[in-house]
C-alpha cells in the first residue's frame, strides 16, 4: 500500500490579500493558497495542509518578516479561538477591506449599475462591543499543538475541564477561555468563577458525545445600563448542586439582575423550546433606542453590537423615505426592532418572520411601547407572503428586507416584483447573496445608494444597505 505523498513546504512566501472566511492569501505557482492568522505584507513560511486542484491551504511554519501594517493581537487565545481573526489588522485596514468586499460581490455577482457607493460606517467601539456571549462547558478541553509542544507533551499539560468557546472544526472539543474582550470584563469575571467553582466543587462538565455532565451552556447579556443577565443550562436535575451554584453567584455578583437557569436534557444547545425558571430578579433587561425600549429575555433575538445598531437602523429609515403615509413591510423580521423603529413615521408596518417565538417578543415589545400600528405574522416567508396576503392587507409602498446570510428565496424575490413597492431597502449581512438577488430584481428596480455598515470589528464580516427604487 503506497504511503500518501507529503504536502510541500513553501519559504518566503509573501501574503498579498484578504480573502473569505477571515483569511489572507497569496500566490504559489499561480494557485491561489488561503491562510489564517497573517495580513498582506508578512513574509512567511508555509506549510501546506491541504492541495486541490484549483486552490491550497496552509498554514504558517515561521513567520520571517512581519507586514509594516501587522499590529499586535489585543487578546491572548488570538491564533486559537476562531473569532475576532483579523485583530492582527489595523481597524482602518479591516475597514478598507470589508468596503472592497462589498464593491466586489456588488460588481462581480451583482453585474448591475451601481451608484457611487458610500464610505463604510465604522464602529465606535471596536471592543465590548457585543451585549451577548455564550459558552459552553466541556470535560475535553481542547489542546493546540503548540501549547502540548511547551509543555513538553501530551502528559504535561493540563488537561481538565473548559469553559469557553468550540474549537474551530470541532463539535465536542471546547477552548478554555480566560479572556474575551468582546464584552466588558464583567464577562471574563462571572466565566472564571463558574469555571472554578465547577472544579472545586467536582461538578461534571458536560460531554457532547456521550451526552452527559451536569453543567452545560452559560449565556451572558448585558446592556448599556450595566444591567447583567446570566443564563445557565444544566443537563441533569441536581436541585441541591444546582442552587448552590446559582446562589454563589448570586453573592459574588450583586450587580447581576437577572439570574436564569434552564433543564436541558436535550441532544442539542437550543432552549427556545424549554422551560426558564429566574432565581433572582427578573427575567429580562432593557435595551433602549431613542425613544423605544424593548424587553430582550435569554431567548430574544436582539442585534449583538447595540450601538451600531443604532447606526445600522438610521440607514434603513433614511433609505425608506416615509411621510406617514406609507404601508410598510417588514420581511424576516425577527423581533420587530427595524418594524417598532420606522413605525412612528409610517400609516402601518406588517412584519413577517419564521420563528414563532421572535413573532411574540415583537407583539409584546409593540405593546410595551404603545405601538398600535404594527402586525406580526409568523410563518415560512414563502408560504406567508403570497398574492393572496397582499391583496388581502394591501400593496406596500416599502418593502424592507432583512433576511439571513442564504438572502432571499427566489419564490419571496417574485413576490416582492409582484407587489411592486416604489422603494426596496435591503439589508444583508452577506453581500454575496445580496448581490445576487439584486441581479434577479434588476428589470424592475435601480440601485439608488449603498451604505456599508461594520457591525462586527476584527472579523470578517459586513453588513450592507441598498436603497432600490422601482424603475418606471
Amino acid at each position: 500500500m503506497s504511503k500518501k505523498k507529503p504536502l510541500p513546504l513553501f519559504e518566503d512566501v509573501e501574503i498579498t490579500g484578504v480573502a473569505a472566511e477571515g483569511k489572507a492569501l497569496c500566490r504559489i505557482d499561480d494557485c491561489v493558497v488561503f491562510v489564517p492568522f497573517c495580513v498582506p505584507g508578512d513574509i512567511v513560511d508555509l506549510q501546506i495542509t491541504r492541495k486541490k486542484h484549483s486552490f491550497m491551504e496552509a498554514r504558517v511554519e515561521r513567520l520571517k518578516r512581519p507586514s509594516e501594517r501587522r499590529c499586535e493581537a489585543r487578546c491572548k487565545h488570538f491564533g486559537e479561538c476562531g473569532g475576532c481573526k483579523w485583530q492582527i489588522l489595523p481597524y482602518s485596514e479591516q475597514l478598507r477591506y470589508k468596503q472592497q468586499q462589498v464593491v466586489d460581490n456588488l460588481t462581480r455577482i451583482g453585474k448591475v449599475e451601481l451608484p457611487n457607493i458610500s464610505p463604510i460606517l465604522g464602529s465606535a467601539n471596536e471592543y465590548e462591543y457585543r451585549n451577548k456571549l455564550e459558552f459552553s462547558f466541556s470535560d475535553k478541553k481542547w489542546l493546540s499543538w503548540e501549547v502540548i509542544r511547551a509543555a513538553g507533551g501530551l502528559e504535561y499539560v493540563d488537561k481538565s475541564c473548559a469553559l469557553g468557546f468550540h474549537a474551530p472544526g470541532s463539535f465536542d472539543k471546547v477552548l478554555d477561555i480566560e479572556e474575551c474582550h468582546l464584552m466588558p470584563d464583567i464577562n471574563n469575571r462571572i466565566r472564571n468563577f463558574l469555571r472554578r467553582y465547577g472544579r472545586d466543587h467536582a461538578l461534571t462538565f458536560y460531554n457532547e458525545r456521550e451526552h452527559s455532565g451536569f453543567l452545560r451552556t452559560l449565556i451572558l447579556r448585558s446592556n448599556e445600563k450595566g444591567e447583567i443577565m446570566v443564563t445557565i443550562a444544566f443537563a441533569e436535575d441536581r436541585p441541591a448542586e444546582r442552587d448552590a451554584l446559582l446562589e454563589a453567584v448570586h453573592r459574588q455578583f450583586p450587580e447581576v439582575t437577572a439570574l436564569i437557569w434552564v433543564l436541558n436534557e436535550k441532544y442539542n444547545d437550543t432552549i427556545g423550546d424549554l422551560e426558564l425558571h429566574t432565581y433572582y430578579g427578573q427575567d429580562h433587561i432593557i435595551e433602549t433606542m431613542e425613544n423605544l425600549r424593548f424587553k430582550v429575555g435569554p431567548k430574544s433575538f436582539y442585534q449583538t453590537n447595540t450601538e451600531q445598531a443604532y447606526t445600522l437602523y438610521k440607514v434603513v429609515r433614511a433609505y425608506a423615505g416615509l411621510t406617514g403615509n406609507e404601508l410598510v413591510y417588514d420581511l424576516y423580521t425577527g423581533t420587530g426592532t427595524i418594524a417598532q423603529f420606522v413605525a412612528s413615521q409610517a400609516r402601518q408596518v406588517i412584519g413577517i418572520e419564521y420563528v414563532p417565538e421572535a413573532i411574540e417578543d415583537a407583539r409584546l415589545n409593540a405593546a410595551f411601547n404603545h405601538i398600535d400600528n404594527t402586525l406580526f405574522f409568523a410563518g415560512d416567508m414563502k408560504k406567508v407572503l403570497d398574492k393572496a396576503f397582499i391583496e388581502q392587507y394591501g400593496r406596500p409602498n416599502v418593502i424592507i428586507t432583512d433576511p439571513p446570510r442564504a438572502g432571499m428565496d427566489e419564490d419571496v424575490v417574485r413576490t416582492i416584483l409582484f407587489a411592486a413597492p416604489e422603494r426596496v431597502v435591503y439589508v444583508s449581512c452577506n453581500p454575496a447573496t445580496q448581490a445576487r438577488d439584486l441581479q434577479l430584481m434588476d428589470n424592475d428596480y435601480k440601485v439608488m445608494a449603498v451604505q456599508p455598515v461594520d457591525m462586527f470589528p476584527h472579523t470578517q464580516h459586513v453588513e450592507n444597505v441598498v436603497l432600490l427604487q422601482r424603475r418606471k
